[in-house]
């Protein structure tokens, strides 16, 4: 099995060569440190020396694999089953009785199941229970494991639902009040909870079409806030219709208003989506940061409030009311150490925000909820896998340090400079991933294609998985491209 290596252009390169007239002498040792471990061997891989003609003999594309695994993804199998399902059950009751309260019911519990399929510690619980199969388990029961990371259509499709449950609510509320006359209604309802109604009902409509992917990438701040506050007002308004709703129907019915409340599924309901949406709110903490320029591009952040695991992830602010971003979390344990007592996360230049926290470096940052598992805690439950990843995707990837057991890994990583744009301490943690990485700098060797790459180090790797971060488009191409010749590969999705 050939070692893989540092890919730094057409043409092998020595220690000596690698260091340009500005670079200091202290800077020379390092990139030399690092190119002596990598380009040594007279084994080196480069894209040279890759048998990029072999790789045709890889399996041919699946029949149907565009549908299969660039349509139908998990996720969007999720979404329709979910949304199906609330469908048929929503004609069933449409074509009965149309009970009201069968339809805020119903309501309430989509918004309730919405709300939880991202509520953090729901989030870490159904990482851990179906990341807990033993990397015994046959494989095709582990792929499927694997996609846990695709739960985000669960929160979609009933979202979506929900929409379709309160239009029915809507439809037969308005109805009721005026299409029958007083002595036919079985519930005399007032213009107040008729108004609360059609205002909730703009607010979800609203709130849905922020969230369709093409808005939520072009506008993520304006999707983040409306998604956020809409989401809060929506369920805050739905409590205030509930109770007006339950004030009329239990005058109607000549019962005891809270005798009505507690026996009404719906009212429980809200209850738990409100508990839902504090909890994380009430460890929002204004936390202090070291950061530590690694570059213009780039900056690591590091924290001391508390102490990492693996593929956890944080949600940082500059203001809590404003927008919030998510990075992956790596443990600052030297090598050799136990028992961090601290961790970092990557910031590089992706927006406003990030670029602004490269330039002013932050010395505190607003945090909230619990850290939360990501996509890359997925991928414990298989023994080999080769982690690919371009620029600050690095970040994610080196969450796998927070593992004491994790899986044998090499490391594919195409970036501009990576010793100079993210600095020796990262160059350190990478290789203590992969003693071996194949690091391909773009500023010697150019883009290359890392299809044949990966198709090559699966065979001489012997890789049960592929473990992909990158830009969306990117990450979405070499997953699409692996799947479709029946190779186990996986990436974080947009809603994942």
């Amino acid at each position: 099995m050939p070692p893989p290596a540092m890919v730094t252009g057409s043409a092998a390169s020595s220690a000596s060569s690698a260091s340009s007239s500005e670079v200091t002498l202290t800077e020379e040792k390092t990139i030399e440190k690092y190119q002596s471990r990598e380009i040594g061997s007279s084994e080196t891989t480069r894209p040279d020396d890759m048998d990029l003609e072999a790789q045709t003999a890889q399996p041919k594309p699946k029949l149907f694999a565009s549908t299969r695994y660039a349509i139908l993804t998990i996720y969007r199998r999720l979404f329709t089953l979910v949304f199906l399902a609330n469908v048929a059950v929503f004609v069933a009751v449409m074509t009965t009785e149309q009970k009201l309260l069968a339809l805020v019911n119903a309501t309430a519990a989509n918004l309730l199941a919405c709300g939880l399929a991202r509520q953090p510690l729901v989030v870490n619980a159904i990482f851990l229970v179906v990341c807990s199969m033993p990397r015994s388990a046959p494989l095709p029961l582990r792929k499927i494991a694997a996609k846990v990371y695709h739960y985000g259509g669960v929160h979609s499709g009933c979202g979506v639902a929900s929409l379709v449950w309160y239009g029915g609510f809507v439809g037969v509320l308005s109805h009721q009040y005026w299409a029958t006359t007083p002595a036919s209604a079985m519930i005399r309802l007032s213009a107040a909870p008729v108004t609360l109604a059609y205002i909730i009902l703009v607010l979800l409509l609203a709130i849905i079409v922020v969230a369709h992917p093409t808005f939520r990438m072009k506008r993520h701040d304006y999707f983040e806030l409306t998604h956020r506050f809409s989401g809060w007002l929506i369920v805050a308004l739905f409590l205030a219709l509930l109770m007006v709703f339950a004030h009329e129907a239990s005058q109607s019915m000549h019962k005891p208003l809270g005798n009505f409340l507690v026996t009404l599924p719906a009212f429980w309901f809200l209850v738990l989506t409100v508990i839902s949406i504090i909890q994380p709110w009430l460890f929002l903490r204004k936390v202090a940061v070291r950061a530590e320029p690694l570059s213009t591009h780039a900056t690591r952040l590091h924290f001391d409030h508390t102490t990492t695991t693996f593929a956890k992830g944080i949600q940082l602010a500059k203001h809590p009311l404003r927008d919030w971003h998510s990075f992956a979390t790596f443990p600052d344990t030297p090598a050799g150490t136990d028992g961090p007592s601290s961790f970092s996360c990557l910031v590089s230049k992706a927006g406003d925000w990030t670029t602004n926290t490269i330039q002013q470096p932050p010395t505190h940052l607003w945090k909230r909820g619990v850290l939360t598992h990501g996509f890359a805690y997925a991928m414990r439950v298989f023994s080999r896998v080769i982690v690919v990843t371009t620029g600050s995707g690095i970040g994610p990837c080196l969450s796998f340090l927070g593992d004491k057991n994790r899986p044998a890994l090499r490391v594919l990583w195409q970036t501009r400079a990576p010793l100079k744009t993210y600095g020796e301490g990262v160059m350190e943690m990478v290789h203590r991933m992969d003693c071996a990485p194949i690091i391909m700098d773009t500023n010697k060797c150019g883009r290359i294609d890392m299809v044949p790459i990966i198709l090559q180090q699966i065979k001489y790797f012997d890789a049960e998985a592929v473990c992909v971060i990158s830009n969306p488009v990117l990450t979405g191409r070499i997953v699409y491209e692996l799947e479709a010749r029946g190779i186990p590969a996986f990436g974080p999705i947009f809603d994942s």
